[in-house]
């Protein structure tokens, strides 16, 4: 059984027992957290759509970790005029673990 659920703009595949790393929610680390956009659900080969979502679905799971991604860099430059600038950053993330899918 997996299902197919959106948050933070993104699209995830999950199973029950799947560790995802999403889009920064704001909830402390382990608490509960539920995912109300389920797009789709596949359960023992029938495949429910949703239009856009599956009514009454839901995916729980647990806060893991709330971090930063690794530092990527930034730089912008100009030809001829002398003119550079560099700058880092450093994605925040959360880390969930699924317990549970219920369609």
């Amino acid at each position: 059984m997996y299902a197919i659920i959106e948050t933070g703009g993104k699209q995830y595949r999950v199973s029950e027992g799947d560790v995802v790393t999403v889009e920064k929610l704001e909830i402390n680390e382990g608490d509960a957290v539920e995912f109300n956009r389920v797009l789709l659900v596949v359960k023992e080969g029938e495949t429910t759509f949703g239009q856009p979502v599956v009514t009454g679905a839901k995916v729980t799971g647990k806060v893991l970790l709330q971090g930063k991604g690794k530092k990527i860099l930034v730089f912008k430059y100009k030809a001829k005029s002398n003119y550079r600038k560099r700058q880092g950053h450093r994605q925040p993330f959360t880390r969930v673990v699924i317990e549970k899918i219920e369609a």
